[in-house]
């Protein structure tokens, strides 16, 4: 090749050299930067997008949901909703203790088809009062039962932080809190066993009326509580438990079997009355347990993993955590299930 014909080709080399460095900086550039913001697009009108724990993206929708009425008119914030709302509800909760015999009270207009009608009612078998005419009305189920459609009751969560467990101070030995003034005549398991364990230890007494800070404060103060459940039922397992779980005092439980509780709770974070033949020998391991402080702390191991949650203990609040449940339900899941008998899945 002449040396003409090499400096006519020098401009172009130059060129293609030039070009193949910016399309090598591109490519290192596109690779080394983060993925591109990806802008979805808006969802229709009352759907949201949300990814589970799989990451697999659900709807989640924002249907109106009506309360038809206050349990036991205990009022909280919401808004007021009219009974014109009905027609356009896509979920109507009831509460069982508000329907009158004779069903006069509940929608007169049949259900439509997009509707969900909600029982809800979280009194056990005992005193749930049977009403004829709505074993086959509703197709979901808000009770504390594990297997209703939505759960009330939520006990533990994961902790969330490394902060460790500090145990209260403790200045009594054993407390219960309870409705009646005179223990001695009141009838039922929890009083009975309550009148036999006297006998042999001393228990602090204390009125239900204390509410908010004061019955946490008092119940922590204890190193014991009487979780006893006025109805023994399976997961009929109420704030009676829930509330020393979560102030630090262990509960001495009488309910549903120690396997039912565990299905809620560790196993090592209470005392079941029937792991002792005698309330003399409930006593005598709890006197002991008084005495060994290292014993007594491991009833809070569980403490390392969870947290407990505090219920509500203001009277207009008492339902307030329940309907906030349904509210939630409903926001996520379409689904409904056909009850043909709603005495005989709760009842029996």
């Amino acid at each position: 090749i002449s040396c003409s014909n090499s400096l006519h080709l020098l401009p172009i080399l130059t060129a293609i050299l030039l070009l193949a460095g910016i399309v090598v900086l591109v490519l290192q550039y596109l690779q080394s930067s983060p993925a591109p913001t990806c802008h979805l697009p808006p969802a229709h009108s009352g759907q949201l997008k949300q990814a589970n724990s799989s990451g697999v993206e659900q709807q989640t929708y924002k249907p109106i949901m009506l309360l038809w009425f206050w349990p036991e008119n205990k009022r909280f914030d919401l808004h007021d909703c009219k009974t014109s709302f009905y027609s356009r509800a896509h979920n109507i909760l009831v509460f069982h203790r508000a329907i009158q015999d004779d069903l006069s009270n509940l929608p007169t207009s049949p259900r439509a088809r997009f509707q969900r009608w909600i029982w809800f009612n979280t009194d056990s078998p005992n005193n749930t009062r049977r009403i004829e005419g709505i074993k086959s009305l509703f197709n979901l189920t808000l009770s504390y039962r594990k297997d209703a459609d939505i759960q009330v009751r939520r006990l533990l969560t994961f902790k969330n932080s490394d902060e460790e467990f500090v145990l209260p101070k403790k200045e009594r030995l054993l407390c219960w809190f309870v409705d009646s003034d005179n223990l001695t005549t009141e009838s039922g398991e929890r009083y009975s066993y309550y009148r036999e364990l006297i006998n042999h230890m001393k228990v602090d007494v204390f009125h239900s009326s204390t509410k908010g800070e004061n019955y946490f404060l008092t119940i922590s103060s204890c190193k014991f509580y009487l979780s006893f459940e006025d109805s023994i039922h399976r997961d009929y397992i109420t704030e009676t438990f829930n509330g020393p779980l979560s102030v630090g005092t262990v509960p001495i439980v009488l309910g549903p079997p120690r396997k039912n509780y565990e299905d809620f709770a560790p196993g090592e974070s209470f005392i079941h009355v029937n792991d002792f033949p005698t309330s003399l020998a409930l006593a005598q391991f709890l006197l002991g347990l008084d005495k060994d402080q290292e014993a007594y702390m491991r009833y809070f191991n569980w403490r390392g993993y969870y947290t407990a949650i505090r219920h509500l203990t203001e009277e207009k609040y008492e339902f307030a955590h329940s309907i906030c449940q349904a509210c939630r339900h409903v926001g996520i899941f379409r689904k409904y299930r056909v009850v043909p008998d709603l005495y005989k899945w709760f009842l029996l």
